[in-house]
């Protein structure tokens, strides 16, 4: 059962400040062939939290929904480490899954920018 599960059995559960979110190579990304599906590679992510001890804990993920997350927002997060029979990867996180996602207290939320339907029009 723990050789199965170890990932999920001792994930650490982080709520904290984001100051990374990464695309982990999306011009390296070959699109080929007639498939529909693009390759989860196209949604590989590198992640930093802070949290409120001030340690930065990082992860990789292909969980799309970190795709929204900016700079400065909090977020709640679920790390799964790698199992330690993995050698080369042992100590490290991945699937890190995005939890919830919310303005951290005490910040002003910052709009974003959004289109105009009537962009004014410039002078030459």
């Amino acid at each position: 059962m723990v050789f199965n599960f170890y990932s999920y059995i001792f994930a650490k559960s982080i709520e904290g400040q984001v100051l990374r979110v990464e695309r982990v190579g999306p011009t390296e990304t070959i699109i080929s062939g007639n498939s529909k599906k693009l390759p989860d590679q196209f949604f590989s992510f590198a992640i930093a939290l802070r949290d409120g001890k001030g340690e930065i804990h990082t992860g990789s993920t292909e969980d799309r929904q970190w795709a929204v997350v900016q700079v400065g927002q909090c977020a709640g997060a679920k790390f799964l480490p790698y199992p330690p029979w993995l050698l080369d990867k042992s100590g490290t996180y991945y699937g890190v899954r995005l939890i919830r996602l919310y303005e951290c207290p005490g910040a002003k939320a910052t709009p974003s920018p959004s289109p105009s339907l009537n962009p004014t029009p410039t002078s030459s």
